[in-house]
């Protein structure tokens, strides 16, 4: 077969069928038992809460100002190995003598595309302070969003690195900047171990390595942490004991997704208040754990209701809940593993983002064994997992600042 090379503009289309259907469900959802009394969300998303967001989503969000909202940015699809992949692109406009350079932004679970919204402006701002600015490049990961889902078993985070390479290759880019968070911060792992001739940085708000370093350098350091570890590393992995605790008492969603993804699949396929529910419990625990004693989670200290809803729109509008978090029992599965390729170090320049409430923290002596040339560690004082939509300023100075030290440090390293 001829391969389909074009690059074919997109809108996202919230139709009045689709809408119309919605809010059916979303009015006749059976009433939730009531809340232990008490109870935030130590039991799980707080019941009580349950009407005022099903009520805010079928009838106070206005789909078609979101809809226009989420069209500002140019989107584009176009067909990888088989797979149309949905992606937004900003090129900035920049006067003569700066150079722009490309950065491939990955997003995770149960995020998307839309955690980089008001970051975008930002990240492909011109400033007389530098003389480069930066075009990015944001794709639905396969599965995900407006992307299409694999028809057969594989599609790991190694082989959807590869198609994220080629999606820059299709797009002209034979060397760019990675920064990703969550599943997108493995797939830009890959493409840096993959890659590494054509990754010019790895910016991450999430190391994550299965290794087992990962695993044995906080079991040792803990005889005597302070011979290891800065204060604030301490504080936020010591004691083990908590930290592997909130991890399994927070984890069971990723057992499930990682052995029977479908069977959740189907359930939050057909229900929205269903699949609103399970979303919003992440995004309360895993932006800061410890709002889980208050009645609502903290939601809206941290999050405006429609930009949590624009983004399970993200699952629900093209139907990819399902398709999506299949992604991890692809990756956790015993031949993905097997390739051990979070064993194999990567010399490509990388810069790291820790916020405070991460609740998957890694220390960075254990990423820089995966990864040596970690030019810097930005320790914040705030933020959780989802940091580009909490605090895109924030991010976005921090993206910014490693590709410049990025740029230096390739410099030096031709002149050596």
């Amino acid at each position: 077969m001829k391969q389909d090379l074009s690059i074919r503009p997109f809108k996202i289309e919230f139709s009045n069928s689709m809408i119309e259907d919605l809010r059916m469900r979303l009015k006749r959802h059976r009433p939730s038992p009531p809340a232990l009394e008490g109870v935030g969300f130590e039991y799980g998303f707080n019941s009580g809460q349950t009407d005022k967001w099903l009520k805010y989503w079928g009838e106070q969000y206005p789909f078609k100002e979101r809809e226009q909202f989420l069209n500002q940015f140019p989107q584009f699809k176009t067909n990888i190995q088989g797979l149309d992949i949905h992606f937004i692109r900003v090129k900035p406009e920049v006067p003569k003598g700066t150079e722009i350079v490309p950065m491939l932004l990955l997003h995770g679970w149960p995020g998307s595309v839309r955690e980089f919204y008001e970051a975008i402006p930002r990240l492909t701002s011109v400033s007389k302070d530098r003389d480069f600015a930066i075009e990015v490049i944001a794709p639905s990961l396969v599965g995900f969003g407006f992307s299409d889902a694999a028809v057969k078993p594989g599609m790991g985070t190694a082989q959807m690195a590869v198609v994220m390479r080629n999606l820059m290759k299709r797009l002209g880019f034979n060397k760019f900047y990675i920064q990703g968070g969550d599943w997108g911060s493995v797939v830009g792992g890959h493409l840096a171990t993959l890659f590494p001739e054509e990754v010019l940085g790895y910016h991450t708000n999430l190391p994550f390595s299965t290794a087992p370093s990962s695993m044995v350098i906080p079991i040792i350091a803990s005889v005597y942490p302070s011979l290891v570890f800065s204060q604030q590393e301490i504080e936020r992995v010591y004691p083990l004991t908590d930290y592997y605790s909130m991890l399994i008492e927070e984890m069971g969603y990723l057992h499930l997704h990682a052995t029977k993804p479908d069977t959740i699949g189907i359930g939050l396929t057909d229900s929205p208040s269903g699949l609103l529910i399970y979303i919003l419990q992440m995004f309360s625990t895993w932006t800061c754990r410890k709002d889980v004693s208050l009645p609502d989670g903290g939601l809206e200290l941290h999050f405006s209701k429609e930009k949590i809803i624009d983004n399970i729109m993200f699952y629900w509008a093209p139907n990819s809940i399902s398709t999506a978090i299949r992604l991890y029992a692809e990756s956790f599965s015993k031949k993905h593993l097997d390739t051990k390729l979070d064993e194999i170090p990567s010399y490509v320049p990388t810069w790291v983002l820790q916020s405070k409430h991460e609740p998957l923290y890694q220390s960075s002596l254990v990423t820089r064994i995966k990864f040596p040339n970690i030019l810097n560690v930005t320790v914040l004082n705030d933020g959780g997992h989802f940091v580009a939509l909490e605090l895109p300023e924030t991010f976005s100075d921090d993206v910014i600042q490693a590709i410049g030290k990025f740029r230096k440090w390739k410099a030096q390293k031709t002149e050596l």
